[in-house]
C-alpha cells in the first residue's frame, strides 16, 4: 500500500510537473496574464532560489560531507554504484527508496545522486512527498565529481570497495 502510494503521488507530481513545463510553449502563444492560475504558477517557481533543494557545486557538496551531519545516498542500481560511487555513499536504488524509509535518518541532510540528475531529482520529491525536509540533490552527479578530479570508490569483484 505504500509503495503503490508512492508511486501515485509522485506520479501525480511528476505529471503536474510535465505539464508546467511542457505548457510553457502554449502559455507563450496567449496573450499575456490570460490565466491567473499561470501567473501564480510563475511567480512561485521564479521565486524559488536558485539552490532549491540541489547541491549545485563539488566544493558545495564537500563542504556537506565535512560537516558529519550527512547521509550520501547513490539512487543508482547496485551494478551500477559497484562500478563506482562517491565515497562513504550507500546505495539505495530509486526504486527501493520507499522500501528503506527507516533506515532514512530525519535528523540528517540527506543528499541523492545519480548518474545524470533525473533520478535524484525523482527522489528528491519522493523523500519529500514522505516527509522528509532535508534531503537535496546534486545535479553535476558522480560524472561532475569525477570531472572534478575527485576519488570514487569501487568494488574489485569480491564485494570490498575500493578506494
Amino acid at each position: 500500500m505504500k509503495r503503490s502510494l508512492l508511486l501515485l503521488l509522485s506520479g501525480l507530481a511528476l505529471s503536474v510537473l510535465l505539464l508546467l513545463v511542457g505548457g510553457s510553449g502554449a502559455a507563450a502563444a496567449e496573450p499575456q496574464g490570460s490565466s491567473p492560475l499561470q501567473g501564480t504558477i510563475d511567480q512561485y517557481l521564479h521565486s524559488l532560489p536558485a539552490d532549491f533543494h540541489t547541491i549545485r557545486t563539488v566544493p558545495a557538496l564537500k563542504k556537506v560531507i565535512a560537516s558529519g551531519n550527512a547521509l550520501l545516498i547513490d539512487v543508482r542500481q547496485p551494478s551500477e554504484y559497484r562500478t563506482g560511487h562517491i565515497i562513504g555513499a550507500v546505495n539505495i536504488p530509486l526504486r527501493e527508496l520507499d522500501e528503506h524509509l527507516s533506515d532514512i535518518p530525519t535528523d540528517k541532510e540527506i543528499v541523492l545522486y545519480c548518474s545524470t540528475g533525473f533520478r535524484s531529482a525523482m527522489g528528491v520529491m519522493a523523500l519529500h512527498l514522505q516527509g522528509f525536509t532535508q534531503v537535496r540533490g546534486f545535479p553535476p552527479s558522480l560524472a561532475g565529481w569525477q570531472a572534478a578530479g575527485e576519488a570514487v570508490s569501487g568494488s574489485d569483484g569480491s564485494g570490498t570497495a575500493q578506494a
